[in-house]
């Protein structure tokens, strides 16, 4: 088992910036990567979509053969995260929980913030979590649903992107929090940006960052960590999938990973099975 990657599943490009924490701070695990480019957004869809989906990922990477499942995607965690874990013989991680937990160690005024997309928003999952682990926190939640697309499109300095990134936070802001959960692993891409509008006094808690921290944890609890005696035996492997543009989503993972070698495999969707097509 100790040798078997770590699998990332995602609705698209967000959930490289789990995996980037990952290769800084899991250097000796191999990773496999799945982005369901080809229906992306989720934030959009309905529950029942997303929940297939995120089992047709997971059965998909399940076949390649996992020994842990981080479902790098706050929609689908939010949608499907319960079910999954109850089903799956590994151990199963979500990005809200992680980032839930990160939210009530750093607030000082007990007011936080939560951006997200429409269906992470609309789940309530951050507000529930929080709440019942410290009643007494005020939660305010925001869906920003043109974040997705502005990141995806790779539009992040374009000077119209600090006025939508300004009309969403405004509410936010104006409630006084002091502590921001960026509720999409999309979002920190743009944490410039809203660093930059919200003021350096508020926390930005990028979810990835925390979700890695818990699967580093539980790799050590299930004694399934790598060392580096093993890495040096059978070094780690990274390998990358997406149901999209392989072209496309090598360019962007070449740039945030700083890979520039690393190449992507496309799958098609048939009916409710992912297949792997070919090499990019």
């Amino acid at each position: 088992m100790k040798e078997l990657p770590i699998g990332f599943i995602d609705s698209g490009f967000g959930g490289l910036t789990v995996l980037k924490q990952s290769l800084k701070q899991l250097p000796n695990e191999s990773s496999i990567y799945l982005g369901d480019s080809a229906r992306a957004p989720y934030g959009v869809r309905s529950v029942d979509e997303i929940r297939r989906f995120i089992w047709q990922m997971t059965n998909f990477l399940r076949e390649k053969g996992i020994k842990m499942l981080v479902i790098a995607c706050n929609t689908g965690a939010a949608a499907a995260l319960d079910e999954i874990r109850a089903s799956l013989a590994i151990p199963v991680v979500g990005v809200i929980h992680a980032g839930s937990r990160a939210a009530i160690l750093t607030t000082e005024n007990n007011k936080v913030g939560i951006i997200g997309t429409p269906a992470t928003i609309n789940s309530d999952s951050y507000a529930r979590i929080i709440h019942e682990k410290n009643a007494q926190l005020q939660v305010f939640s925001k869906a920003c649903p043109d974040f997705v697309p502005i990141v995806e499109e790779n539009q992040m300095v374009q000077p119209e992107t600090m006025n939508t990134v300004a009309n969403y936070l405004a509410p936010l802001k104006n409630a006084g929090v002091d502590t921001l959960v960026l509720g999409c692993t999309h979002y920190p891409h743009l944490r410039p940006q809203i660093q930059e509008f919200m003021g350096p006094e508020v926390e930005l808690i990028d979810s990835g960052v925390e979700t890695i921290n818990e699967v580093s944890a539980l790799l050590d609890y299930f004694n399934l960590s790598r060392s580096a005696e093993d890495a040096q035996k059978m070094p780690p492997t990274h390998t990358y999938y997406t149901t999209g543009s392989g072209a496309k989503f090598a360019r962007f993972a070449q740039m945030w990973l700083g890979q520039p070698d690393l190449y992507v495999q496309e799958c098609k969707i048939k009916g409710e099975i992912i297949h792997e097509a070919s090499h990019r």
